[in-house]
């Protein structure tokens, strides 16, 4: 899917707010490994690596928003306290981030949040509320918590500090591998792919940086072609951590409308084949993001003979359940 809209430029510089967030959190995070895969690259023809940022504090790049974010907050703002709304990886990344920093804060997931994120997050100390049936009933609550309180509220997504930490990515690449063709981005509320692109975009700009999605939840793309954030009914998919339902004001909205020029659709038996296959080739566990970006490489793999394709490994954390889903029902 080509974006055909027309973008508006962005009114500030993107590029400069990754080059300040990975100044303030390079001593927080890990530089993630990136990995030649032999068996990927002998199917395809492209020479394939993968940046294992499941191989990231608390097992996701979502760490980097965190402290990206935290970072900035001022003696009193710390003291007060933050508040979170998410049961995954950016509600453990915040309670991991609350817990080095020694900050009070709240995390607040739905009702029917898997337990044993849950327990993670209660794990670094951090107070747990449930609230609602889904993710945006509980985001909705937590922003209203965090305005009573005059507590910080940390969007997933929806701020630029956040998309500057996860930008950060971008810059390790350019420190690991001398040029990249195309690089496959998951994307659910957007900052990841936003941050990469933002500081690529000048950066490497020959770089092709491309977005993956459920064919299950498509909102960023379909958003993107209708030129307005879009209200979509969206099902489960394997890819817990992208199915997302944007703000109306979201800044990832506009940051993808000017960066992304592609974007891949993907389905359910597409995502498992590809997670299996990732967890059989490089012996370690992905969730199902992962294996949203792996499988539109796949579809694409034509496009890419003998260029250099990186693939984000953007997280680990997957539920017993879903993999068991995977691996068990093939």
């Amino acid at each position: 899917m080509r974006n055909k809209v027309k973008s508006k430029p962005l009114s500030y510089s993107i590029k400069d707010s990754i080059i300040e967030a990975e100044q303030r959190i390079r001593r927080h995070v890990r530089e993630t490994p990136l990995e030649y895969s032999k068996m990927y690259s002998r199917l395809t023809g492209a020479n394939v690596y993968f940046k294992l940022e499941n191989l990231q504090y608390t097992g996701s790049f979502k760490v980097r928003g965190a402290f990206s974010k935290l970072l900035t907050l001022s003696e009193k703002q710390l003291k007060r306290g933050v508040v979170a709304a998410s049961s995954g990886n950016h509600g453990l990344a915040v309670a991991y981030v609350l817990h080095e920093m020694n900050i009070p804060g709240v995390v607040f997931v739905p009702e029917a949040a898997p337990p044993s994120q849950v327990e993670k997050i209660r794990d670094y100390g951090v107070e747990v509320q449930y609230a609602g049936i889904d993710t945006i009933v509980s985001g909705n609550y937590a922003r209203r918590y965090a305005n009573k309180h005059h507590m910080e509220f940390i969007s997933p997504y929806n701020d630029v500090d956040v998309v500057g930490g996860q930008g950060t990515i971008a810059i390790e690449l350019m420190h690991q591998i001398d040029h990249i063709d195309a690089l496959f981005v998951p994307i659910g509320g957007g900052a990841l792919i936003s941050g990469i692109a933002g500081y690529l975009r000048t950066a490497s700009p020959d770089t092709e940086v491309i977005g993956c999605l459920p064919e299950n939840s498509p909102v960023m793309a379909e958003s993107v072609k209708a030129g307005r954030v879009m209200e979509l009914d969206i099902t489960p998919t394997l890819s817990n951590s992208t199915n997302s339902i944007l703000e109306r004001d979201s800044i990832t909205f506009d940051m993808c409308r000017a960066l992304i020029r592609d974007y891949i659709l993907v389905t359910e038996e597409e995502i498992k084949a590809a997670m299996v296959g990732f967890m059989e080739s490089q012996h370690m566990l992905v969730e199902g993001s992962t294996g949203v970006a792996i499988a539109a490489f796949l579809k694409r793999q034509q496009q890419f003979q003998n260029k250099n394709v990186v693939i984000l490994a953007c997280g680990a954390n997957i539920d017993r359940e879903t993999l068991g889903l995977v691996v068990c029902n093939r």
